[in-house]
C-alpha cells in the first residue's frame, strides 16, 4: 500500500528553552514525537522548522534593518534548526536528509524537487531548511509550497501551546470559539490566524488538508498524522 506523504510544520519557538535558543532536551522530545509517527510505517514525512527562536522580524524592525536582509537572516536561522533536528532524529536511528533552498553544499544538500521525492520514497525523513529561498515569504508559505511540489496531502501545523484555530485570540478574549472543522475558504474569508494568506491560498488551490494542533501534548504528532479528532481540521 502506498504511503501517505505529510509535511510537519514546527515553530522555531518550540525548540527553545528558558535559557537557550535551542534546548537540546526539547529538540530530542520533538524528534521522539516525529519518530512515533514515522514508526507507524504509513507515512513519508517532510519537516519544516521556523526560525523564531533564533531570529525574529521584530528584532530587525528595532534595528531599522531592510526587510530582505532580515528575511535572509531568518532563512539561515531555519537551517540551524533543521540541522539540530536532523542530528536528534539520527540519534534515534532514523535516516534523514536536510535540503536547503539556499546553496550551502558544505552543510546540506540543495533542494531539488525530484531528489527530495526520491529521498522520501527511500524512507528518509526530509527536513527542508532555508524557507523558499526568497525574502517576503514565511515558513508557512514554504510548507504549502513544498507540500504542493512533493505531492503531500496534508500539512500538520504543530503549534507551540495552541490547540487549534479560534475565532479570536483565546488568551485575550474569553468568548473566543474554537473550530473543530473549517474550509480553506472560511480561513481566508474570516482572516483566521492559521497561516499567512499566501500559504492558505496555496493549500486551497492544491487541495492540501491542514491540521492545526498543540504539539506540546505527548503523542499529538502521531495522532494528527493518523487523522484523529484533535485540534482543527481544514479541508
Amino acid at each position: 500500500m502506498a504511503k501517505k506523504r505529510l509535511i510537519i510544520k514546527l515553530s522555531g519557538e518550540a525548540m527553545s528553552g528558558s535559557n537557550h535558543s535551542i534546548d537540546p532536551k526539547r529538540v530530542q522530545e520533538i524528534a521522539a514525537e516525529i519518530k512515533a509517527a514515522y514508526d507507524l510505517n504509513q507515512f513519508e514525512i517532510g519537516v519544516i522548522v521556523g526560525g523564531g527562536n533564533i531570529w525574529r522580524g521584530t528584532t530587525a524592525e528595532l534595528m531599522g534593518m531592510e526587510r530582505s536582509s532580515a528575511d535572509y537572516m531568518g532563512m539561515l536561522a531555519t537551517i540551524v534548526n533543521a540541522l539540530a533536528l536532523q542530528n536528534a532524529l539520527e540519534m534515534l536511528g532514523l535516516e534523514t536528509r536536510t535540503m536547503t533552498s539556499l546553496n550551502i553544499p558544505q552543510v546540506a544538500e540543495p533542494y531539488i524537487r525530484r531528489k527530495a521525492i526520491s529521498n522520501l520514497e527511500k524512507g528518509m525523513i526530509v527536513i527542508f531548511g532555508g524557507g523558499t529561498g526568497n525574502p517576503y515569504f514565511s515558513t508557512d508559505t514554504t510548507s504549502a509550497l513544498r507540500a504542493a511540489e512533493i505531492g503531500a496531502s496534508t500539512i500538520l501545523m504543530a503549534k507551540n501551546g495552541i490547540d487549534g484555530v479560534y475565532s479570536k485570540d483565546p488568551n485575550l478574549y474569553s468568548d473566543a470559539v474554537k473550530y473543530d472543522k473549517l474550509t480553506h475558504h472560511e480561513v481566508l474569508e474570516k482572516n483566521l490566524d492559521v497561516m499567512d494568506s499566501t500559504a492558505a491560498a496555496l493549500c486551497k488551490d492544491n487541495q492540501i488538508e491542514i491540521i492545526v494542533f498543540d504539539m506540546n501534548i505527548q503523542g499529538n504528532i502521531k495522532r494528527a498524522a493518523q487523522g484523529d479528532k484533535i485540534g482543527t481540521h481544514i479541508k
